[in-house]
């Protein structure tokens, strides 16, 4: 279920061509790239292709009786997590940023971007392995960092893993059991916050959780609960 390409312009960009040709594209399939040109994060903003970091992306098709299927962004989260921990040496350790990404402290180690085409999501996942991409404005950190980066097929497998796992879970146990995991893996209550909203604004607060649905909860200063649904998250 693991396919490799030397490179590609993206490989979410390959999946949703070949989910829009009509292409039987089975759940758990993996398009993994050693090199992408044309990688995209989210907002639109590229992504360096870090040769010999882990650049991939799967598909999953959500039926009538599972959660959510923006939700998926938080199973992909959880399973990212689970599959850099091992490499990553305490006392630092990997933690969840609102809506996507993984974070060790302040840096960036990995991200997640999700795409709709018709009834099945595509799930892109890029980690820094042995190099960091620099992003203007933000901090970013590589397993490498830490000791011995891990083999990239070997990484691959056990992300495939972990994410067949993980969407195992979500559906059988639901939304509220998801919700639950992602906030004992998230960066504490009470972390500062600095939030771009749609329009441009940023908001500045405290994390107060999710909600039920998996939107952010956000403590201001005058004591108000915010809830946010779309926004450029960051830590403060």
């Amino acid at each position: 279920m693991l396919q490799i390409v030397a490179e590609t312009g993206s490989t979410n960009a390959d999946l949703a061509e070949r989910l829009r040709a009509g292409e039987p594209v089975a759940e758990g399939t993996w398009l993994i790239a050693d090199r992408q040109t044309a990688g995209r994060g989210r907002l639109g903003r590229l992504w360096s292709d870090g040769a010999g970091n882990f650049m991939g992306s799967t598909v999953v098709w959500p039926g009538g009786g599972d959660p959510h299927a923006g939700s998926l962004a938080l199973v992909a989260g959880l399973a990212t997590q689970a599959a850099v921990a091992p490499y990553v040496l305490p006392p630092q350790m990997p933690l969840l940023k609102w809506p996507n990404d993984v974070m060790v402290g302040a840096a960036k180690l990995a991200g997640i971007l999700l795409e709709r085409v018709g009834d099945a999501v595509i799930v892109g996942i890029g980690v820094n392995l042995i190099q960091a991409p620099e992003i203007p404005g933000r901090a970013t950190v590589c397993l490498s960092a830490f000791g011995p980066a891990p083999d990239r097929d070997g990484f691959a497998c056990a992300l495939s893993e972990h994410m067949a796992a993980q969407v195992q879970a979500w559906r059988q146990h639901g939304l509220g059991a998801l919700l639950s995991r992602w906030q004992v893996a998230a960066h504490p209550h009470g972390t500062s916050l600095s939030v771009q909203q749609p329009d441009g604004s940023i908001l500045n607060g405290q994390f107060a959780g999710l909600d039920a649905t998996g939107a952010l909860r956000l403590s201001l200063a005058d004591g108000r609960v915010h809830t946010v649904h779309a926004g450029d998250v960051a830590l403060a």
